[in-house]
C-alpha cells in the first residue's frame, strides 16, 4: 500500500469461531458524535503493519507502554494470521490482551503477500476471480466481530490492465455488497479506505461507491490523512469535515503533494494542528492510528517519536494531549537502523 509514486493530484471538486469467549465491550460508536468533555480528545493508536520485525503480543507491551491507547492490527502471517490453526484460541488471547492493556482496536487488511505470495495484494476484488479476497475480508469481518473492533478496513484494489473499467467497478460494487453484508449480520462497522492508485482513490470515489451499494449504515470511510495531501484539490482540514458523518477510522503520516509515500511527522508538508482540531470539531471519537509501514526496522523509536509529535500538534491545536508516557524498559530514545 505504501510504495512510492507519483500520483497526479484530483481534479477539483475460515476457522470456526463459534466457541469464542465474548469479546470485550465495544468502545463507543465514533460516528455517534461525543459526550460530554470528550471532544477536546484524539485517541492515538499504532499500526501493526510497522511493526513487522516484533511478536505481536511484544507490539502490543511496547505500544501500551509508550502511551498509545490502540492499535491498528494488520492480518498478515505473522501477526494473528487468520489462515493458521487456532484462530478462535488465537484471538481470544488477543482480545484478553488488548483489554489488559486497555488498548482499542481496528482491524486493516492491507497484508501484502498473505494470500498469494508471487503478487503484491492480490487477488483483490478486481481481479477475474475474487473469491481469495472475498474470503479473506469475511475472515477479516469475523476477527473484528470478535476482538471488538471499532472498525474493520478494506480497499478497492488495483485495476488489472486487462480489466476494462466498467468490469472493475462492477466487480467491485458486487463485491462490496457481499462484505457489506457480512459485515451487517456480525454488527460490524466498515471503514472503506480510498487509496492513491486504486479504483477508488479519493473521497470522490468513496461517495460514488457508498451510493452504488444503496448507503449501507455499517459502511463508512477510513480516511488517511496522508493520502488527502497527495491527491485530494480540499486542504486536509476541509477533507475531514467533508466525511465527518462517515468517519469511522483514520490513518495518520505525513505525505508531499502528488507523491505516495508515507512519511514519518514532520518530514512531509502537512501542518497538523489544523487537521487534529478538525478531527475533534468533527466529533471523531475513534482512534487516530498511525501509518508507517515501511519503518519496523526502528520500530520502538519511530513509535515513540510519532506520539511525542502528535500530543505536541495536539497541545498547539489546544487538545488535551493525554498522560505522557511512563519509559519501560532500554532507552526508547534510541534505536539501530
Amino acid at each position: 500500500m505504501t510504495t512510492p509514486h507519483a500520483v497526479p493530484p484530483a481534479a477539483a471538486g475460515a476457522a470456526d469461531t463459534s466457541r469464542r469467549s465474548p469479546a470485550p465491550d465495544r468502545p463507543a460508536d465514533p460516528t455517534t458524535g461525543p459526550s460530554a468533555g470528550e471532544v477536546d480528545r484524539l485517541r492515538f493508536g499504532y499500526g501493526t503493519n510497522g511493526f513487522a520485525n516484533h511478536r505481536l503480543d511484544d507490539a502490543l507491551t511496547v505500544l501500551a507502554d509508550l502511551g498509545y491507547e490502540g492499535i491498528a492490527l494488520t492480518l498478515d502471517h505473522d501477526h494473528l494470521d487468520p489462515y493458521a490453526p487456532g484462530l478462535a484460541r488465537r484471538v481470544d488471547a488477543v482480545a484478553h490482551r488488548l483489554a489488559a492493556l486497555g488498548l482499542g482496536v481496528v482491524v486493516e487488511t492491507g497484508a501484502r503477500f498473505l494470500l498469494d505470495p508471487w503478487r503484491k495484494h492480490a487477488p483483490t476484488l478486481l481481479h477475474d476471480d475474487p473469491a481469495g479476497r472475498i474470503d479473506f475480508l469475511e475472515r477479516a469481518v469475523r476477527v473484528g466481530a470478535d476482538l471488538g473492533a471499532e472498525a474493520v478496513s478494506c480497499w478497492a484494489g488495483i485495476r488489472p490492465g486487462h480489466v476494462a473499467p466498467e468490469v472493475a467497478w462492477d466487480r467491485l460494487v458486487a463485491g462490496c455488497a457481499t462484505v457489506v453484508a457480512a459485515a451487517d449480520r456480525a454488527g460490524v462497522r466498515l471503514g472503506f479506505e480510498p487509496e492513491p492508485g486504486m479504483l477508488v482513490e479519493d473521497i470522490a470515489g468513496w461517495r460514488r461507491l457508498h451510493r452504488a451499494l444503496g448507503e449501507p449504515a455499517c459502511l463508512g470511510i477510513t480516511l488517511d490523512i496522508g493520502h488527502c495531501r497527495c491527491l485530494e484539490s480540499s486542504s486536509v482540514p476541509d477533507c475531514v469535515h467533508q466525511v465527518a458523518e462517515h468517519l469511522v477510522n483514520v490513518q495518520i503520516d505525513d505525505m508531499r503533494r502528488g507523491v505516495h509515500e508515507h512519511l514519518e511527522f514532520g518530514t512531509g508538508e502537512i501542518d497538523f494542528p489544523p487537521v487534529l482540531r478538525a478531527l475533534a470539531d468533527a466529533g471523531y471519537r475513534g482512534l487516530v492510528a498511525v501509518e508507517l509501514p515501511r519503518h519496523s526496522h526502528a520500530a520502538p523509536t519511530v513509535a515513540a517519536r510519532s506520539l511525542d509529535f502528535l500530543r505536541t500538534a495536539a497541545r498547539h491545536a489546544g487538545l488535551d494531549p493525554g498522560a505522557p508516557p511512563t519509559p519501560v524498559g532500554a532507552d526508547r530514545t534510541t534505536g539501530v537502523d
